[in-house]
């Protein structure tokens, strides 16, 4: 008799648990009708601006400390949501009062991210039209001659800061220099750098493939996680690339090594093969990676 009855009560509960599974799988059906029923080409559109700006955001964190903050962030909206569910109701108002105040919060934890962001939208130079070859040759032959200045100058101790303006334009930085607006060759460069030269204490900005000034004043990094033995002029290489997509290129004349800042990280000490690599990957991510592929497509053979 128990046997029968324990039976029956497995049977109803199956019977139970397909009829609910099957009012699910209807409900999405018939929610998913009335979509593609109202479902247009501006929510194509929609759906790809939101996920390339979910993607960017996503991207930018991850080569920053943002991602740090937004852990952070997330855990307080779980243990928020978690502690209303177990009405934990002491925990949950302290919680919402925190999250109330967190768009405050967050405008002063981000606050070199959003300067950063407003400055790029107001000052951004646009690109429409593809890079031509001529000036994609143009431009592995300015790398190839920093590239030899800076190799040249760490070997003699020669103390440089070289800026690669790319979208964000500089000229805020530029107009504290001396404009020189000439082409980059590594004489030129070593020249401007020679300890008695008047212009070696300053920054040199390239734009676009040529040198635009030389001499020029940059804001200082004003992060406190820096390395204490960094000095000035890697200070304000860091500074820049916080404040700017810049690439910036530091020569060390205590140590004679080569670093390089981009977005508010620093790569210290590199040696010169990955110093090269890490600008031409900057500078033409499509063709290192079609090289590096090449590459493992023969190691494979």
């Amino acid at each position: 008799m128990i046997s029968t009855t324990k039976s029956v009560d497995t049977k109803y509960g199956d019977m139970l648990g397909l009829e609910i599974l099957r009012d699910i799988t209807s409900n999405i059906s018939v929610y998913l009708r009335m979509l593609m029923q109202t479902f247009d080409i501006m929510d194509v559109f929609d759906i790809i601006i939101v996920a390339f700006i979910v993607y960017r955001v996503l991207t930018y964190m991850r080569r920053t400390n943002a991602s740090s903050v937004m852990k952070g962030v997330v855990f307080l909206l779980l243990a928020s949501g978690m502690s209303n569910l177990l009405q934990l109701n002491s925990i949950n108002y302290l919680l919402r009062q925190a999250i109330g105040m967190g768009v405050l919060v967050l405008a002063i934890l981000f606050q070199p991210e959003l300067r950063r962001l407003f400055v790029q939208l107001g000052n951004s130079r646009f690109n429409f039209f593809s890079k031509s070859r001529t000036r994609l040759e143009n431009m592995r032959t300015v790398l190839q001659n920093v590239v030899s200045a800076t190799v040249s100058m760490a070997q003699s101790k020669t103390g440089a800061l070289i800026i690669f303006e790319r979208e964000i334009g500089l000229t805020d930085y530029a107009v504290t220099g001396v404009r020189i607006d000439s082409d980059v060759s590594s004489e030129l460069i070593q020249n401007i750098f020679y300890h008695n030269s008047p212009l070696h204490d300053g920054a040199l900005l390239i734009r676009d493939g040529r040198i635009l000034a030389a001499g020029c004043m940059l804001p200082l990094s004003n992060n406190i996680n820096l390395a204490r033995d960094l000095g000035m002029r890697h200070r304000a290489g860091v500074g820049i690339s916080e404040r700017s997509d810049a690439i910036a290129i530091i020569v060390s004349e205590e140590h004679g090594t080569i670093s390089v800042a981009i977005d508010g990280m620093i790569k210290r000490n590199l040696p010169d093969d990955t110093y090269e690599l890490l600008l031409n990957t900057e500078f033409f991510p499509e063709s290192e990676r079609r090289k590096r592929s090449g590459k493992t497509r023969v190691n494979m053979l």
